[in-house]
């Protein structure tokens, strides 16, 4: 007979089972958001991960959510029925005051997202919590080299490494579990000139893509493939021509030369052509295409004297992605003359078109130009203007351009539409195959152009903006007031009948990047500090939501336990929100992540901005003119027109305490303001110098003073 088991012997055993199955269960399963967990997720992430998750995109692997940047998310759990019923599941601070313009990266319900200065923040989904951040140190001293703030796009994600581009010029690769430091590699061929990178790297065939910015400054552009395990570099191809007196590189750089003149020596100020942001890639055809930037100067007249096409500027250029090697090339704006770029995001699309399947590119540049490419050849399928423009009429049989007369005048102002800010700018844009449209951010930000016929490289030209701080684009702006008219769109376009099927039009200009979802919706942010959702077919604004601050950025969207979170990083910025805004607040860096039903209490740590007008300040009126060419040259691309413009993530100096520009030379000469990236004006202007630019600041501020 056997004995009945007691408590003693029950509770003992019982307890041991508990202990192996929770040890076993532990094993088998680490917590959510352990090493452990996190390795294991993101190891999965390749080429092969990417396309799979295409079928129902429960996470959000690389930067354009797929290969072909579409940006259209299958998931419909937050749909227009209940989009309403949004709220915050949780936000974060990023610990940044300048632009935060990155997408963020899910897996697995972990983010990786970018905040200014290029500091990486990995964030648990389930809790808003730091998992870890690194900072890559970059010299804030060097912050002056960034035509368009101190920015970053965000990160890739590949078999276990978050790969992060800085704006130094450098590429690291992490380790995506613990946030440390794998490898480093130098990207930049030259550091006596200022190259930067804010744009996210791309990761293809187990190669990390990164080009790089700084044509304003003068420099030669280029992209780069690195291996993605080792660093090891494998390619690099460059976007223009070199010296001619040397051998060119490849085939192609030999062709492009044909159409430079030689005898503006282009070659020493670089050429230009930086390829700072779009990067897209087709697995079956094995290609990837790239966006090339403007020319250096601006000025085609001074770069290029007897004009010419000036290859590969402001193109779409297909590569090999195993060797780099040139395939074929579009381009969008021969001869560019306006910073014309065509960096801006492309999406690859397979449509019908006239009743034949085709394998296309969309893209709308700066130009103000929707285009449609056969992206096989690179011949143009169709083109047309998606805002006002008046440097072209369209576009003829051989693809090129129908410029008007009055595009390049000599020695004269031009009321250039759209202006170097662009009918788009790097704003994502995405395009929904259920709709068929694309959701476009478009805008326009006047000015006016005109040729400095006195220019020459690295001069401090009085008047040229940022030519004390190393622009060099041959170029004055606004010598007259532009008579074009600002405004910020977004644009449901039909990229088949190449037309808008519905607008809505936004306070300012610079707004977010668009996400749509299969749940029939379209997700912006805006300049005035809202988070939108519209539907999708008919562009009504369903939901809204403040976020304190104007957002610039392009939300993601991802499944994590079942449930469908929308988030999105916000930090007002880029070129135009140094100098301007359109809220009264002002709030750092932050993640806002909203699920359905979300409850938590948006954060509180959105500041007023005071606006007074700048007094009491002694000048000598006779100053004024000689420092308004001084600003010109030195301040205004970062602190706009003093009490004029009302100050970005940078203050107006018209709205500042009257102690601190009493007291100028203590701020421009190794002023404290270094370290948040304020240049160092040493050597570069003159106590006198100092007096007039106070007499134009305190002067404007007078003059455009209400009186009583």
């Amino acid at each position: 007979m056997k004995r009945p088991y007691s408590s003693q012997t029950v509770l003992p055993v019982l307890a041991a089972s508990m202990l192996l199955a929770a040890t076993q269960t532990s094993m088998a399963e680490p917590a959510q958001a352990s090493a452990a967990r996190i390795a294991a997720a993101t190891r999965k992430v390749d080429g092969n991960f990417i396309r799979a998750n295409e079928a129902k995109t429960n996470d959000w692997p690389s930067y354009g959510l797929d290969y072909a940047e579409t940006r259209f998310s299958k998931l419909d759990q937050i749909n227009t029925g209940n989009v309403k019923n949004l709220g915050l599941a949780w936000s974060y601070d990023l610990g940044s005051k300048r632009g935060v313009e990155a997408t963020p990266l899910v897996v697995d319900g972990i983010m990786y997202v970018t905040a200014s200065w290029s500091v990486v923040h990995a964030i648990d989904v389930r809790s808003g919590k730091k998992i870890w951040t690194y900072d890559p140190k970059v010299p804030k001293a060097l912050g002056y080299r960034g035509c368009c703030d101190v920015v970053n796009r965000g990160v890739a994600l590949y078999e276990g490494k978050v790969y992060v581009a800085s704006f130094d010029g450098r590429l690291i690769a992490l380790d995506a579990a613990t946030g440390k430091k794998v490898w480093e590699k130098d990207t930049i061929i030259d550091h006596k000139h200022s190259y930067t990178i804010t744009g996210a790297p791309r990761i293809f065939k187990g190669k990390v893509i990164i080009g790089n910015g700084g044509a304003e400054y003068g420099v030669r552009g280029y992209i780069t493939a690195y291996d993605a395990k080792t660093g090891a570099q494998k390619w690099r191809w460059f976007t223009v021509p070199g010296d001619p007196s040397k051998p060119f590189e490849d085939e192609s750089m030999a062709r492009a030369a044909k159409t430079w003149d030689p005898s503006g020596k282009y070659w020493e100020v670089g050429g230009g052509g930086t390829a700072w942001d779009t990067l897209t890639f087709d697995p079956e055809l094995n290609l990837m295409y790239v966006g090339t930037g403007n020319g250096s100067p601006w000025s085609q007249r001074k770069r290029s004297p007897a004009g010419g096409d000036n290859l590969y500027l402001s193109s779409i250029v297909a590569l090999d992605p195993d060797t780099g090697k040139y395939v074929w090339h579009y381009q969008e704006t021969p001869g560019d003359n306006w910073d014309y770029t065509s960096t801006q995001p492309m999406i690859l699309a397979d449509l019908k078109i006239e009743g034949q399947p085709r394998k296309v590119i969309l893209h709308a540049p700066k130009n103000g130009f929707f285009y449609v490419i056969d992206r096989t050849s690179g011949k143009l399928i169709s083109a047309k203007n998606f805002v006002d423009v008046n440097w072209a009429t369209g576009y003829d049989a051989n693809g090129r351009p129908i410029e008007t007369p009055e595009a390049r005048p000599e020695g004269k102002p031009y009321d250039a539409i759209p202006g170097p800010y662009g009918a788009h700018n790097w704003h994502s844009m995405s395009y929904n195959p259920q709709t068929g449209l694309v959701y476009l951010p478009a805008q326009n930000v006047p000015v006016n152009l005109m040729d400095d016929k006195n220019w020459s490289f690295n001069a401090k030209s009085p008047g040229e903006p940022g030519s004390g701080t190393g622009w060099n684009i041959g170029a004055f702006m606004n010598p007259v007031p532009p008579k074009s008219k600002p405004f910020g769109r977004l644009i449901a376009w039909d990229p088949v009948q190449q037309k808008a099927v519905w607008t809505q039009e936004h306070v300012s200009p610079w707004n977010g990047g668009t996400l749509s979802t299969a749940g029939n919706l379209v997700f912006q942010g805006t300049a005035d500090g809202r988070f939108v959702a519209y539907n999708a077919k008919t562009g009504e604004k369903l939901w809204e939501v403040a976020t304190g601050t104007g957002v610039v950025a392009a939300p993601s969207t991802y499944m994590v336990d079942g449930k469908q979170y929308v988030s999105i990083a916000v930090g007002w910025g880029g070129v135009y929100g140094l100098a301007q805004r359109a809220t009264d607040q002002i709030g750092p860096g932050t993640v806002y992540t909203f699920v359905l039903d979300g409850k938590a209490p948006m954060p509180s740590f959105v500041q007023q901005r005071n606006d007074k007008l700048l007094s009491g300040v002694k000048y000598n009126p006779a100053d004024i003119q000689a420092g308004t060419m001084l600003y010109v040259s030195n301040c205004v691309l970062c602190h706009g027109v003093p009490g004029v413009d009302r100050g970005g993530n940078i203050p107006n100096l018209g709205y500042m305490d009257a102690s601190l520009i009493e007291h100028l030379d203590k701020v421009i000469f190794k002023g404290p303001a270094m370290e948040r990236g304020m240049p160092d004006f040493t050597g570069k202007l003159s106590m006198e110098d100092v007096q007039k630019i106070k007499a134009f600041i305190q002067g404007t501020a007078d003059a455009i003073r209400p009186k009583k």
